[in-house]
């Protein structure tokens, strides 16, 4: 009976340890796809990319991770197939070893070095995560799954290469004009409008730039019962008038990457996580604060990231369909000639307010995946301004981001409403398309 009893402690003793081992496998796969995450974020700050532009960065690298990591579920299916213009995605050999978290990896990298600029950043990291593979694995295990991850990179370059991007870097600069309520450059630096031909990028989910348009925003009028008098008045009242926690609202999710600062007759540029790049930071949050698993993880960021590109090509669709000037411009030629905002200015046209848009689209998304009123705290900030906030909802975070942009000086209160409107509708199409289970 004694033997008998210590046979059985051994057996549960084992599968103990296995859980245990399992468990720290899973943990550690999770994290590694939210640590890839992270360094490619370092790596758009410091290459300063626009934010539509950083969103395609986002996009095709949480793709190419996530049909690597898909195959660690046997229920998982792939998006590329149910989005535009990919080819099928190759599959493991049945009855082969693969470590599919190193698939992963590869396949991220392998993308991210071909839509990036800083790659020996992205270099000395990944040196750092393969040689840990290499300890753990066999020769053969190692070298097929490097290959399958190339062999899905390969898949999602082909893609990337037919998107309009390239064509798009060869468009003239977009200045606006001096016509009534028609965007021009701004103050203090009076740049030209970013990513003005935005809308012909081709999308991954919606039909179209043109499926989301927006009516216009309010006409042009000098009379000060006008709603276009009355919406610039709004904002300078306000802006003037910010309360503390307004204020902090207003800086939490400035997201600026590239803010320029003046100091006498000096200019430095404080560069910043990008709008999109705040909401993967969040999907990075809710994935670890659910215990999801490398593969639900790496299946929310890519949701995430092409939920944003989408709402980016919608969003900047109509921003250049009206070129609507922005608060500044208005309030210092009919109000207030030395007025300035809060937050600085963005180089192109106000209407809709993109911030909200992409956030509308990405709380919508995420919501989908991890529920309804799924409280979590935002530390995306943390490391850059120091701030963190706690929000009981992913669609709370999404109404706080449009009001920020009111709060900051940089939009009408309209254009905040109507892009979160746009947003929402663009998150809930894509999720209908993809027709995946919560």
């Amino acid at each position: 009976m004694r033997y008998l009893n210590f046979i059985v402690f051994l057996i549960c003793f084992l599968i103990f340890s296995a859980c245990k081992k399992n468990q720290k496998a899973v943990s550690y796969d999770a994290e590694l796809i939210r640590q890839n995450e992270n360094i490619l974020t370092q790596v758009i700050i410091y290459d300063s990319f626009t934010p539509p532009v950083a969103s395609r960065i986002y996009s095709y690298t949480a793709l190419a991770a996530y049909e690597a990591m898909r195959y660690t579920d046997p229920k998982s299916i792939s998006l590329i197939t149910k989005l535009k213009d990919f080819s099928n995605p190759p599959a493991p050999k049945k009855g082969k070893d693969y470590n599919f978290a190193l698939a992963a990896t590869k396949a991220f990298f392998m993308v991210a070095h071909k839509v990036t600029f800083s790659v020996d950043t992205l270099q000395k990291y990944e040196d750092r995560v393969y040689s840990s593979f290499k300890d753990r694995l066999d020769d053969s295990t190692y070298a097929r799954s490097v290959s399958f991850g190339e062999q899905i990179a390969k898949v999602i370059l082909k893609r990337a290469n037919d998107d309009n991007y390239l064509k798009s870097r060869s468009k003239p600069k977009y200045l606006g004009n001096t016509g009534p309520a028609q965007w021009r450059p701004t103050p203090p630096d009076y740049l030209d409008a970013v990513e003005f031909c935005w809308g012909t990028m081709k999308p991954f989910g919606i039909l179209s730039s043109k499926q989301f348009l927006l009516p216009p925003p309010p006409a042009f009028s000098k009379d000060k019962n006008s709603a276009f008098y009355k919406q610039a008045d709004e904002v300078y009242r306000v802006n003037k008038n910010l309360s503390d926690d307004q204020e902090t609202i207003a800086r939490f999710w400035d997201d600026n990457p590239f803010a320029i600062q003046h100091a006498g007759h000096a200019m430095f540029a404080n560069k910043k996580i990008t709008p999109g790049g705040h909401w993967m930071g969040i999907t990075g949050v809710a994935s670890k604060k659910a215990h999801f698993n490398a593969g639900k993880t790496a299946q929310a960021f890519a949701l995430t990231a092409i939920t944003l590109y989408d709402s980016f090509i919608c969003g900047w669709e109509v921003k250049y369909q009206y070129s609507y000037e922005r608060p500044v411009s208005v309030i210092n030629e009919y109000i207030d000639q030395n007025w300035q905002p809060l937050l600085q200015t963005p180089p192109f046209p106000e209407y809709p307010a993109g911030h909200a848009c992409i956030s509308g689209a990405s709380a919508v998304m995420l919501t989908h995946v991890f529920g309804d009123n799924f409280a979590f705290e935002d530390t995306t900030e943390v490391k850059y301004i120091g701030l963190k906030r706690h929000f009981n909802s992913f669609l709370k975070a999404a109404d706080e981001t449009a009001i920020s942009r009111f709060y900051g000086g940089i939009h009408f209160k309209n254009s905040t409403k109507m892009g979160s409107e746009q947003g929402r509708q663009i998150g809930e199409f894509i999720w209908s398309k993809l027709k995946l289970s919560n």
